[in-house]
């Protein structure tokens, strides 16, 4: 009963006649009482039976109805769990290029506390095509932002979530999952199932040798223990994956040494349209050549490293291998020829329930992937012995283990030396006949059947014998069969022993009984070297381990390898880490590579005394492109990549916020106005004083008047922190804010304005330069009026109604000479106390720096003297 409820419920296995009635893309799995309750971990077949009744049919549910919800249509109907078993034959291949699958292959597990324990959150995610188990424990606020921005960053298939959560209709962390992730599957699983015992020995049972230092780190881990024990139930008997004892490698990660960053932020700076499009920082920095390289880069943009040490070291490989041009070159060459290391190792200890021929094909194959992998191991230490970076000097030490020779002397042992990995078909299933050696009078008759029945010989004596251009082909669909072109005049005369003769386009494809007969016995030499490959990969499962910290190596230099060709594309240079973030010359990397025209390159400048920017400017400016640039150039900073600029400086951040955007959300029903005040409601809760923020243009989905209140009361509030932050807004009041605020500097975006005597008007060219101050612009927006070829009339009513309005506001501008003083007095401290804590400069350069100072400060005081309104909007130096 088990397998037939699981048929009506779960992805794969439903049947066309029950997708249409599971549409929704939430739904409750119930147990029921003949449940395996041993508190051993369940690894074999022989459990199956104990899983009986984990999953009753959807209709069946008692809480199916009360909480089925409509997802978009871009969720589709049904929508699958893909299974590792259904591609065992399409393995991974390098390329010179390679993009991240965007179809997320990841199942995730999550619990939280209850009680007192409200908050703490326990997360376990498994890649159905990397064997890596991910757990994750850490305590959140009551906004979820932790746990929100680990799901995005893990980019969900399904989400299993306990029943009480599901049936408690107040819970809050459900609720935002549903609204947060709308197209993602959330099943439920009964809470006895989310068992912190269980995973626990779980854990110790698959974990590798190599990572049983974990279990002391997990010990205390409740939640996400509990978590992985109902993910790995999950897994093996409704995904029917298997994986061998001490195969399994197991990560636990906590939110500490990574950077966060908020929903908008990924859409806005990453993944915007196509992942694998250039006009992402993904397109931009992604020139790996293997699998593992590119989700490794992902990973790393999704979630940037706040750990400086680490940071630093890559920056000094990236550096080594932009120096070094024949080590470039060398180790692009090697890595380019390794397969997706992670997916074969999955496919490795993978252990099917029933033993059929295309399993036995699938382990041979992974096996000859494997050898092939692992042949790449030499010429990659080799080329790693010269370097000087500490991080590829421990790369060849971890290269240099025995174990890698071990398992390739063991592959040998039972793999001919002559077969090797190939691509295409064919070639592939020709490769298998004839992997296995022959040595012992046992294997006499697997020697036989590949001497006599193989097809390519058998197609061979049939072109010489009827004199035709006969060709060996191999599909999916066919098997092996022969091909013929039809243009050869020969297709009406085909001799009678040619059976199941069939066209397509130009191409006769037809098979004979020999040919019929010969395959069959390929299938039972299929079946024998199942033995010998099974007896092989059992051997080899304990010394799996080895193999993961390849894969590590093998996507690390992959990906900086990508950083060191970026930077030899265009002028990149290394970033430092400091207190202050400073830009000198950057320049968006986006646009600088889809662009046909020369980018232009604007300075960044903020520190603890300067830490909030306001930038105003006409439309079309620039001003939102240069809110994502900052955010770009920082991610890529802290990813270890060099950025483009002529000099860069950043200080870590914790977590990065932005707020960019005006539409708005159909799903949720929220206006563009509500929109906004959710996302600035985010940003205000999880604010601290080292992350960076930017926000464009809050407050215009409202009126001007409440608009200009609500972005003032945000700046004040954001202004209480030390965190840099980049505010864009065409509320000139706003500027005002360095009267009250000293640590607020203003920017703005030029524009020139000329003449057209053509025309009889006058023409705006956006400059796209930085410059400090308030944007002398007005009535820019009425000018771009005229220019949609608005009526005159309407305009100039509106230009006047627009001047009523500032003379009224200048007649109540008040003047406050003290105020300005103290601002003067301010920007000289600020840069007295930069200057001790971190000049460089020589005796002289400093004498005629702290001169000019004083110039400053003396011609400050003395415009306040006699336009003290005009000194109070300007910018510090």
């Amino acid at each position: 009963m088990a397998a037939k409820n699981a048929k009506y419920t779960f992805g794969l296995l439903q049947t066309p006649t029950d997708v249409d009635r599971t549409s929704s893309s939430r739904r409750n799995i119930s147990t029921s009482s003949h449940v395996d309750n041993s508190s051993g971990p369940d690894t074999g077949p022989s459990k199956f039976t104990g899983w009986k009744g984990i999953c009753t049919p959807v209709l069946q549910s008692k809480y199916h109805h009360r909480r089925q919800i409509r997802t978009p249509a871009s969720a589709g109907r049904g929508q699958k769990t893909p299974r590792v078993a259904s591609t065992t034959n399409t393995p991974y291949t390098a390329s010179s290029h390679v993009s991240t699958e965007t179809n997320s292959s990841t199942i995730i597990a999550i619990v939280e506390g209850r009680g007192q324990a409200r908050g703490e959150i326990g997360i376990t995610s498994l890649d159905l095509k990397q064997p890596v188990l991910v757990l994750t424990q850490f305590s959140d606020c009551q906004t979820y932002s932790k746990t929100l921005s680990t799901l995005y960053y893990t980019n969900p298939l399904e989400i299993l979530v306990p029943n009480t959560m599901w049936e408690s209709s107040s819970n809050k962390l459900f609720s935002l999952i549903n609204d947060h992730f709308p197209t993602v599957t959330v099943s439920s699983v009964q809470r006895r199932y989310f068992n912190e015992s269980k995973g626990l020995q779980c854990v110790k049972h698959l974990c590798a040798a190599e990572y049983k230092s974990i279990e002391l780190q997990i010990s205390s881990k409740y939640y996400c223990l509990a978590t992985a024990a109902a993910l790995l139930k999950y897994v093996e008997h409704i995904q029917n994956i298997i994986f061998a004892p001490s195969s399994l490698k197991v990560v636990f990660k906590g939110c500490n040494h990574i950077t966060m960053i908020g929903k908008d932020g990924k859409e806005e700076f990453r993944f915007k349209r196509n992942i694998a499009s250039s006009d992402s920082l993904y397109g931009v920095l992604n020139h790996t050549q293997t699998q593992g390289g590119a989700r490794l880069l992902r990973s790393n943009i999704l979630q940037p490293v706040k750990d400086e040490e680490t940071i630093c070291l890559r920056q000094h490989a990236v550096m080594e291998l932009t120096e070094k041009e024949d080590l470039f070159f060398n180790l692009q060459s090697v890595i380019g020829r390794f397969l997706d290391i992670g997916y074969i190792v999955g496919l490795c200890i993978q252990t099917p329930k029933q033993e059929t021929a295309r399993t036995a094909e699938s382990k041979l194959n992974c096996v000859l992937m494997l050898k092939h992998v692992l042949q790449l191991v030499t010429p990659l230490r080799e080329n790693l012995s010269n370097c000087e970076n500490q991080l590829f000097k421990t790369y060849y030490q971890a290269l240099e283990s025995s174990q890698y020779k071990m398992i390739l002397d063991k592959i040998g042992e039972v793999i001919s030396e002559d077969a090797h990995f190939q691509k295409g078909l064919a070639q592939q299933r020709a490769q298998k006949c004839c992997a296995v050696k022959v040595k012992k009078k046992i294997n006499l008759k697997l020697k036989v059947y590949l001497f006599l029945y193989f097809p390519s010989a058998m197609v061979r004596q049939l072109a010489e014998h009827y004199k035709l251009p006969l060709r060996m082909s191999y599909s999916s669909l066919r098997g092996f069969h022969i091909q013929m072109n039809s243009s050869s005049g020969f297709q009406d005369s085909l001799p009678p022993v040619f059976i199941k003769v069939a066209k397509f386009k130009s191409t006769l494809s037809f098979t004979t009984m020999d040919l019929v007969r010969a395959i069959s016995k390929l299938f039972i030499c299929l079946i024998l070297t199942l033995i010998f490959v099974s007896e092989l990969l059992t051997k080899l499962h304990e010394h799996m381990g080895c193999l993961y910290e390849l894969a590590d190596i093998v996507g690390m230099v992959d990906m900086l390898l990508s950083f060191a060709h970026c930077a030899t594309l265009s002028s990149y240079v290394c970033p430092e880490f400091t207190d202050t973030l400073a830009i000198k010359q950057g320049v968006h990397p986006i646009l600088q590579r889809i662009s046909t025209e020369t980018v232009v390159a604007n300075d960044t400048y903020a520190s603890e005394h300067s830490n909030f920017i306001i930038i105003t400017g006409p439309n079309m400016g620039g001003k939102s492109t240069y809110l994502r640039q900052v955010a770009l150039l920082q991610i890529m900073a802290q990813i270890g990549s060099f950025v483009p600029a002529q000099y860069a400086s950043f200080r870590i951040a914790d977590q990065i916020f932005s707020r960019i955007g005006s539409d708005g959300h159909m799903e949720s029903n929220s206006s563009t106005f509500t929109l906004e005040m959710k996302e600035t409601n985010y940003i205000i809760q999880n604010v601290t004083n080292n992350c960076l923020v930017i926000i464009d243009e809050l407050g215009r989905g409202t009126s001007a008047e409440e608009g200009v209140g609500l972005c003032w009361a945000v700046c004040e509030f954001l202004l209480k922190t030390q965190a840099f932050s980049f505010f864009v807004t065409h509320f000139k009041q706003l500027a005002e804010l360095n009267r009250n605020y000293p640590n607020v500097a203003n920017y703005f975006f030029e524009v020139q304005r000329t003449f057209n005597a053509e025309a009889n008007c006058e023409k705006i060219s956006f400059t796209h330069v930085l410059s400090r101050g308030i944007t002398p612009e007005t009535h820019y927006g009425l000018h771009l009026a005229k220019l949609s070829s608005m009526p005159l009339s309407v305009v100039e009513e509106a230009r006047k109604k627009v001047t009523e309005i500032e003379s009224q506001k200048q007649r109540n501008l008040q003047h406050d000479k003290e105020l300005i003083e103290d601002h003067a007095v301010f920007n000289l401290a600020t840069r007295l106390i930069q200057l001790a804590k971190n000049s460089r400069m020589d005796e002289d350069s400093l004498r005629a720096y702290m001169a000019s100072l004083k110039r400053k400060y003396l011609a400050d005081l003395a415009r306040a003297e006699s336009d003290p309104d005009q000194t109070s909007t300007s910018t510090k130096e």
